[in-house]
C-alpha cells in the first residue's frame, strides 16, 4: 500500500502529532508498506524516512501553546507536488482543519483519505466559523479518527463530524527496556520524581508543582525534582519557591532515550497539567517504563489511566503534594501501581494502534472501490462504527 501521512506542525520542535506521524510511519513501514510524511520543516534536516519539507514554518498561539505552522502559496504548490508524485493508494492527513500542510492537502488530494483529530476544545471561534466554508473539503474524508473521547467530542462539537477513536501509540518495549540513569535513580531517603514538559507554558502545570514542592520537602528533605523541557530555565526557576530550589534540578529539552532513562530511573513521574490535553501520551510513556504516575483529574487523563495511576484535582498543590507523600511513603502503593501500569500502558502499544488504523485504510479502500469516491464517505462512516468501538 502507497500511504501518504501529512501533519500541519513543524517537525523541528517535538510535539505529540509530530511524534505520532513519525512513529506511525516507522510502523507502516515495517509491516512492508510504502509511507511518505509531508509537514513543515527546516531543508537541510533529516526527520524520518521518506520525509519532505513544505517549507518553514512560523509560530502561532494556539489552544495555550505555539503551533509551528506552514502556509501560503508555495506551500501549496509544494503540497500539491507531493501529492502528483506520491501517487497514493491512501492520505492520511492529521488535524486537517489546522492551517497549515492538513488544510492544503485535504482541499488538494483526489485520493481517498482518512483523518485523525488530536485537539481537546471546548470552545473554539476560529473553528466553527472556518467549519462552514471548508465543508465540502470535509465530506472528502472518508475514515475519521479521533485519539481520545476529548477530540472526537471536539470535532462533534465543532464541525458535527464523528469519529471513531483509535488511542495515540507508544513502543512500550522502548521505555520497558531503557537503562536507568545512576544520576537520576533515587534512594529511600532520597527519592526523584520528574516533570515532563515545555517549562514556558502554564497549561503544563509546573507553577502547581513548584507551589507543591515546599510541602512535600518537610515530609522528604532529601527529594529530588528532575525537570526536562523546552523554555527558558531562568524564569522557570523563578517560579520554585525560594526554599526549594535546592531540590530542583532542571535538564533542559532531553532527546527521547534520556526520556525513557529517566522515566525508568524515578520513582514516581508527576503531569500536573491544568488543561488543553487530548490524550496524555507521556502518561502512557511513564507506565511503560514501570514509573507510578500521578496527574491532575483532567478527563484525558483519568480515561487514560483508569486504575493504573494517581488523580487529584487539577489546580490543587495541596492535594499533590499529600498524594506524592503518601506514594513515596507506601511502598506497596509503588509496587501494585508499577504492576497496573505497565498492564494498562501494553494496550496503547503500537503493535495493536497500528493494526486499527490499518483496519481502517483496509476498509476506506474497499468501499471506495466499490463506490464512486464522491459518493463513499456517510456509508463507510456506518462501516467503521460497526469494525472499531468508538
Amino acid at each position: 500500500m502507497r500511504i501518504g501521512i501529512v501533519c500541519p506542525y513543524s517537525f523541528d520542535v517535538a510535539g505529540g502529532v509530530q511524534n505520532h506521524t513519525r512513529d506511525l510511519a516507522h510502523q507502516l513501514h515495517t509491516r512492508g508498506h510504502h509511507v511518505a510524511v509531508l509537514a513543515p520543516a527546516a531543508e537541510t534536516t533529516p526527520h524520518t524516512r521518506n520525509f519532505t519539507s513544505a517549507g518553514s514554518s512560523r509560530a502561532i498561539p494556539y489552544n495555550g501553546s505555539i503551533a509551528r505552522l506552514a502556509f501560503g502559496p508555495a506551500v501549496a504548490n509544494r503540497v500539491t507536488t507531493w501529492l502528483e508524485n506520491g501517487r497514493f493508494d491512501i492520505l492520511h492527513i492529521h488535524e486537517p482543519l489546522v492551517p497549515s500542510t492538513s488544510i492544503l492537502a485535504l482541499r488538494a488530494a483526489r485520493t481517498p483519505i482518512v483523518a485523525t483529530f488530536h485537539t481537546n476544545l471546548e470552545r473554539s471561534l476560529a473553528i466553527q466559523a472556518v467549519s462552514p466554508l471548508v465543508r465540502s473539503s470535509l465530506e472528502k474524508i472518508h475514515g475519521r479518527i479521533a485519539v481520545s473521547q476529548a477530540a472526537r467530542q471536539t470535532a462533534l462539537n465543532h464541525m458535527g463530524i464523528d469519529s471513531v477513536i483509535i488511542p495515540n501509540g507508544v513502543d512500550t518495549h522502548t521505555f520497558a527496556t531503557a537503562t536507568p540513569n545512576p544520576t537520576w535513580t533515587g534512594t529511600p531517603n532520597h527519592p526523584t520524581i520528574a516533570f515532563l514538559g515545555r517549562i514556558d507554558e502554564p497549561r503544563k502545570g509546573l507553577p502547581v508543582l513548584a507551589d507543591a514542592l515546599p510541602h512535600l520537602l518537610k515530609h522528604h528533605p532529601g527529594l529530588r525534582l528532575l525537570i526536562a523541557g523546552h523554555g527558558d530555565i531562568p524564569t522557570a526557576r523563578n517560579l520554585i519557591p525560594t526554599s526549594a530550589r535546592h531540590a530542583a534540578h532542571f535538564l533542559g529539552a532531553i532527546p527521547e532515550t534520556d526520556k525513557a532513562a529517566l522515566l525508568r530511573s524515578v520513582d514516581a513521574y508527576i503531569a500536573p497539567h491544568t488543561g488543553g490535553e487530548s490524550f496524555g501520551i507521556v502518561l502512557v510513556e511513564a507506565m511503560s517504563a514501570g514509573a507510578p504516575v500521578i496527574a491532575s483529574n483532567l478527563t484525558p487523563f483519568t480515561h487514560v489511566l483508569g486504575d493504573a495511576g494517581i488523580t487529584f484535582p487539577t489546580g490543587n498543590s495541596h492535594a499533590l503534594a499529600q498524594a506524592l507523600t503518601n506514594l513515596l511513603h507506601n511502598p506497596k502503593l509503588r509496587e501494585k501501581l508499577h504492576l497496573a501500569g505497565l498492564a494498562r500502558a501494553a494496550t496503547y502499544d503500537w503493535r495493536h494502534v497500528s493494526d486499527d488504523i490499518l483496519a481502517v485504510y483496509e476498509t476506506v479502500l474497499e468501499g471506495t472501490r466499490a463506490t464512486p469516491l464522491t459518493n463513499t464517505a456517510t456509508a463507510l462512516w456506518a462501516t467503521l462504527k460497526a469494525t472499531l468501538t468508538p
